[in-house]
């Protein structure tokens, strides 16, 4: 059922993104790096595992607080075992960067659904710094790494965005003599370039022709950190919404992270009339944060900028939440990407905002959406809405249902427990 204004404060859990690396790169500082509000999901924890089976002495201390003795950049020692990577993409392409230019060999698997997903955009650029391969067919785990030692610098063009592939050569990099520079065509996420900054790298990133190039310094010494991981902005963004359109509401959501890269939202709600103010702007590990105080606001439609459309694509499910409770019409466009998602997500937005009574018309690349001018929505008390297991549309209608009449029932809330498993606790908190 509706609940009542939110008000008090709130953390989000970690970003996931930085957990990763905040681990990684603490295994190759000398020293002590200490680590606080670290994802403990399932993702973050095989890279802890991995890089204890390497040498670094990786405890955990308290609830999202790590300790991490690291060995130097080039003494990782060989695995006695294979590295189990479970589920996570971003442990295995990243810590294939980082073994592949140290003089051991290392074999990584993981479950059925990493196993059918291919490392060959990695493999390509590691095997030209001198790494040696023996991936199963397709460029798929299992496969062993014999890292190159020296190995040798290159310069890299991705042949497609991608962070995670870029971040694996930047990570081979630190192990190699000389520079080794990638060049991005499109700018992808920028938490590796901003944390090895942080720890002491020698990186720089200049634009030139339009694109970005990013070199770093090899034989590079790491220093240890203390790092607070910030809140992930798409978590966040649940809370901002929910505050925006609930009338009283007055929530302060502390340690968000606001690199540009994945900040996209908060822009555009400021663009709908939203009050979200940014107290006690900091940098922490080189990225940008700040507690945000939000309240709720007489929201107008907007056309949203298809640019702005990669730094927010996982947070429009719960901006059109916030269109259809503004005042006249919010139009999005360019979001084509979105249809091939954990689910499609404008069709299954638009048939669930549908069924809670908003004003919806789908085209295809994006939503048109008629505001209901800060009306509460009917709600779905005859219907269920459906989720199509789909994590980010159940949080997405679970904030609608918060200003409807009737309520909103979705037809599963498991999803949300893998991704953000204390969303709904945090949400009767906030508006107990």
């Amino acid at each position: 059922m509706p609940g009542g204004p939110l008000r008090g404060e709130i953390r989000v859990p970690g970003d996931k993104s930085i957990s990763h690396r905040s681990i990684m790169l603490g295994a190759l500082a000398v020293g002590e790096t200490k680590v606080t509000g670290l994802l403990e999901g399932e993702d973050v924890l095989a890279t802890a595992a991995a890089m204890r089976a390497m040498g670094a002495q990786v405890e955990r201390i308290g609830a999202g607080a790590w300790s991490v003795h690291g060995v130097g950049v080039g003494a990782l020692l060989q695995p006695a075992m294979p590295l189990d990577m479970g589920n996570s993409g971003t442990s295995t392409r990243l810590l294939m960067g980082l073994v592949s230019t140290h003089a051991i060999e290392t074999r990584f698997f993981g479950d059925a659904s990493l196993s059918g997903r291919p490392m060959g955009r990695v493999i390509d650029p590691l095997s030209q710094m001198g790494a040696a391969f023996e991936a199963s067919e397709g460029g798929r785990l299992p496969l062993t790494v014999r890292g190159a030692n020296p190995a040798v610098p290159i310069e890299y063009r991705l042949p497609v965005a991608s962070a995670q592939v870029k971040s694996a050569v930047l990570l081979a990099g630190l192990n190699t003599p000389g520079i080794t520079t990638v060049i991005e065509p499109a700018p992808t996420r920028d938490h590796s370039e901003r944390m090895l900054r942080g720890f002491g790298a020698e990186l720089t990133v200049e634009e030139l022709n339009g694109e970005r190039v990013i070199r770093v310094r090899g034989e590079a010494e790491l220093q240890p950190q203390v790092i607070e991981v910030p809140g992930d902005p798409s978590s966040a963004a649940f809370f901002m919404v929910a505050a925006l359109i609930v009338p009283g509401s007055e929530l302060l959501i502390r340690n968000v992270g606001l690199n540009p890269t994945r900040a996209g939202l908060v822009h555009v709600l400021r663009q709908m009339g939203g009050s979200i103010e940014e107290l006690n702007a900091r940098e922490v590990g080189g990225e940008p944060v700040a507690d945000l105080l939000v309240k709720h606001s007489a929201l107008q439609g907007i056309d949203v900028d298809p640019a702005v459309a990669p730094s927010m694509i996982d947070e429009f499910p719960v901006l059109f939440v916030a269109a259809a409770l503004a005042q006249g019409t919010t139009r999005t466009s360019g979001l084509d990407e979105l249809r091939v998602k954990e689910s499609d997500r404008l069709s299954a937005m638009a048939a669930a905002l549908t069924t809670a009574g908003a004003r919806v018309q789908e085209v295809e690349d994006g939503l048109i959406i008629e505001g209901s001018g800060g009306e509460p929505l009917r709600g779905s008390a005859n219907a269920r809405v459906k989720t199509h297991l789909d994590h980010r549309i159940a949080m997405a209608m679970a904030v609608a249902g918060l200003a409807s009449r009737d309520g909103i029932e979705v037809d599963d809330t498991r999803p949300i427990a893998t991704s953000f498993p204390v969303f709904e606790a945090l949400l009767d908190g906030a508006t107990a």
